[in-house]
């Protein structure tokens, strides 16, 4: 019990924040997170300014929200709040998140159905969706390379993107394909449990 303690306080941030403060930290990254580049906003949002949780924990929940149904912001902010305040942080997070894309898309559809014919919008467009890829790109780099070690896990995200690029394969089999495997190869091994437990008698050795 006491080691499952440590290990929560070590994972969620020393000063949890209010709930109103969870609300508006996902209401500037709903308001601001243009074309599609939403990961990147969260990642600048909750690791590097609030430092509320580090690159691995985010890599984590971020795996959790692509491998569910609905959009990925949507589930990021409601497994973040969760994280940090509870229920009521993941209802916090998933309204400030959805409510500046409503109010946003609302006002857009009306535009775009009067002028979305001219070519300045479509070139508009264009650059914003060039722009959102160059930012998801950026940031799955910079976690990629503090959570990405070994050739299995390079093997492991390359076969997913074969698999949904190339092979053409829908993106629940491509997941349960490669996390079988991935599942697979990062089972416990008996060296492993076995040099753990050596440490482990020689730690309590040492307290006598």
């Amino acid at each position: 019990m006491a080691t499952s303690a440590a290990q929560t306080e070590r994972e969620l941030p020393a000063v949890l924040p209010s709930v109103t403060e969870v609300f508006l930290t996902f209401l500037v990254i709903g308001a601001t997170s243009f074309g599609g580049g939403v990961v990147a906003y969260l990642r600048s949002a909750l690791v590097a300014k609030k430092k509320w949780m580090d690159d691995v924990q985010f890599l984590e929940l971020m795996s959790i929200s692509n491998t569910l149904p609905g959009l990925n912001a949507t589930n990021m902010s409601i497994l973040a709040g969760d994280r940090l305040r509870g229920s009521v942080g993941s209802l916090a997070a998933m309204i400030g998140m959805c409510l500046p894309g409503f109010i946003f898309m609302t006002v857009a559809g009306i535009l775009y159905g009067q002028h979305g014919d001219r070519p300045l919008v479509g070139a508009m467009l264009k650059g914003v969706a060039a722009a959102a890829v160059g930012l998801i790109a950026g940031t799955w780099y910079q976690i990629g390379k503090k959570t990405v070690k070994g050739f299995y896990d390079a093997f492991f995200i390359l076969a997913a993107v074969l698999g949904v690029n190339h092979f053409k394969l829908g993106v629940p089999v491509t997941l349960l394909g490669v996390g079988a495997l991935a599942i697979f190869a990062n089972r416990p091994h008996k060296e492993r449990v076995e040099g753990k437990k050596e440490e482990v008698a020689e730690w309590i050795s040492s307290l006598r």
